[in-house]
């Protein structure tokens, strides 16, 4: 209709008539489409999930994005600055450590300073010269201070170029604010992304990352409010399983970690150290992504018959997960797919494959989707409750962000302790579970102090 290469034209100079066949044809298409999708959608039960779900999420989505967020575009020129010095700093160290100077930025250098000059183990051969991603840095890390520092250089300069350097680019200057797209159809797991800039890669537990949120400002007069529900694919992990121990310790409000770390260690909780609360940690949300013994003792720096008698010890304890873990197996393998707790489907075809490394893969897949996917429905249900609410209050306030398991509002000052009142109530009371669900809020004058 429009040609190929340099003939190429564009739509609006095609003849009228061709235009109008074509434009009437996918018309009708759509029409036939729908009418048989519908009927899908009835036959599979996924009425709920469309009708009243992701087609009403449509609007809170197009009015997020139109509100956007405001950026202070000066703070992020400050903290350009800042990171240009943090990378001139890794520069030099990473220099000093191989002896020469070298483009840090090309794989090609990097490998033949480390496996060539250096002699370091473990060198894998591309077909444009060694390796040096991540996982090969990290393991080199145990051995040599250089592949640390590039990783630290990478981690900065990424964000510096993703973030810090682009968002001042992506400020609409009608409204001085940033408006992202939110995409309902991109994660298999039915969880929001974000594109354009994408806001859900900005990390929270490093200073950088940190940094950066303190450029997300409220408008004058307001506040920035954060609701994050708080572990709660643990939460759902616990009702799924309706194991025992899980469920007693969320109704007791404990420390889940700690708890599982006494469990495993055989202690009084009193007695938990750090360490051992950081390694329940790791073992409990590895539970939930089907973390095998390899990986578990790849995370932990143990060997895998360590991890191995871990995770054993783990379902000697929580056998309602072991229980839970298997029947979710057997149903994937036998149905090719798995479902969350509003009938979202994740499908699986491979989960059966005779090729180990795909199947184990498709394994953890069917472990971690009912229980993520049920996370990201119950986010989602919760918007559309909190938007309905600030509606029918004829509320100022304003969703402007949703990442993971956090919404983020801009609230006129005089509606604070309404909405933070509000918007907790919603989030706990979304869907009836075993256990509570709970919800943390917090709120400053930017993202970061908001958390």
């Amino acid at each position: 209709l429009v040609g190929t290469g340099k003939k190429e034209v564009p739509f609006d100079q095609v003849e009228t008539d061709q235009a109008m066949t074509y434009g009437c044809e996918r018309a009708l298409l759509v029409m036939k489409a729908a009418t048989r999708l519908q009927k899908q959608l009835s036959e599979e039960g996924f009425d709920q999930l469309f009708y009243q779900v992701e087609l009403p999420l449509l609007e809170v989505l197009a009015a997020m994005e139109m509100s956007g967020v405001k950026i202070d575009t000066g703070r992020l020129q400050t903290i350009s600055r800042e990171f240009q010095d943090v990378l001139a700093t890794f520069t030099e160290k990473i220099y000093q450590l191989a002896g020469e100077t070298f483009n840090i930025n090309s794989p090609q250098q990097l490998g033949k300073i480390l496996f060539e000059k250096l002699q370091l183990p473990g060198a894998k051969k591309t077909k444009t010269g060694f390796s040096t991603d991540v996982a090969v840095l990290t393991k080199l890390a145990q051995t040599h201070p250089l592949p640390a520092e590039v990783l630290g250089y990478r981690s900065i300069s990424k964000l510096k170029s993703t973030y810090v350097d682009a968002l001042p680019h992506l400020v609409n200057s009608a409204t001085g604010r940033i408006h992202t797209s939110y995409n309902q159809t991109v994660t298999a797991t039915g969880r929001l992304s974000s594109s354009n800039p994408n806001l859900q890669n900005i990390p929270i537990r490093t200073a950088e990352g940190r940094k950066i949120r303190e450029a997300f400002i409220a408008e004058t007069g307001c506040t920035v409010l954060s609701a994050d529900y708080s572990q709660i694919e643990l939460r759902i992990l616990a009702h799924l399983s309706q194991d025992p121990l899980f469920l007693e310790s969320f109704k007791q409000n404990e420390d889940i970690h700690t708890r599982t770390a006494a469990e495993i260690f055989g202690l009084m909780p009193d007695l938990v150290t750090e360490h051992m609360r950081r390694e329940a940690k790791v073992i409990n949300f590895g539970i939930i992504y089907g973390m095998s013994s390899f990986g578990l003792a790849k995370e932990l720096g143990i060997s895998p018959k360590a991890a191995g008698d871990f995770i054993e010890n783990y379902f000697q304890k929580y056998k309602g997960v072991k229980t839970y873990l298997d029947r979710i197996l057997k149903e994937a393998q036998k149905q090719h797919y798995v479902t969350t707790l509003m009938k979202r489907r994740r499908y699986i075809p491979e989960i059966n494959s005779k090729n180990m490394t795909v199947r184990q893969f498709a394994e953890r897949t069917a472990i971690n989707a009912p229980i993520q996917g049920t996370a990201a429905d119950l986010i989602k249900v919760a918007m559309l409750s909190i938007s309905n609410r600030l509606a029918k209050e004829k509320l100022k306030t304003k969703m402007i962000m949703q990442v993971h398991d956090e919404l983020v509002f801009e609230v006129p000052d005089r509606e604070l302790e309404t909405v933070a009142e509000m918007v907790k109530e919603e989030m706990e009371n979304v869907m009836e579970l075993t256990i509570p669900l709970k919800v943390e809020i917090h709120w400053g004058k930017t993202w970061n102090e908001a958390h």
